[in-house]
């Protein structure tokens, strides 16, 4: 599995600022992702603050997954914002996936934020343990 995403050319960071005003400040983060490898699979956690089920999606084709979400900041009623630094950030991030994973077996859960991805070896990429005969 390897990290694809691409950072803006402009600014060293991991966050880049849309080049239109009109946007009310919509940017567009890298989440912060910790991924674990194990025997079995691929377990990857994605950090998605604000980020609710419907504002998620989460797709896999030719061999990439992508993380689209949009985050819903609500300003409370009896408040009237006079700054904000991010209004409804957008997440996107995709890596490459290798051959020896099963991407019709992945599963993906959403709690507080957090979104963990299962991404399964396929069977026959999974290291198996050969009996040696004596003759």
């Amino acid at each position: 599995m390897s990290d694809t995403t691409e950072l803006s050319k402009r600014a060293p960071s991991a966050v880049t600022r849309s080049e239109s005003e009109a946007s009310m400040r919509r940017m567009t983060i890298s989440p912060a992702v910790d991924i674990y490898e194990d025997t079995q699979g691929v377990t990857l956690w994605a950090d998605l603050p604000g980020v609710t089920k419907d504002k998620l999606d989460v797709r896999v084709h030719d061999g990439n997954l992508a993380i689209e979400a949009e985050a819903v900041v609500p300003t409370p009623a009896n408040l009237r914002l006079q700054h904000a630094e991010v209004r409804e950030p957008r997440f996107a991030r995709t890596f490459t996936l290798s051959p020896d994973f099963d991407t019709s077996k992945i599963e993906a859960s959403l709690q507080d934020g957090i979104l963990k991805l299962t991404i399964p070896r396929r069977d026959e990429a999974r290291p198996r343990r050969i009996e040696v005969r004596t003759d």
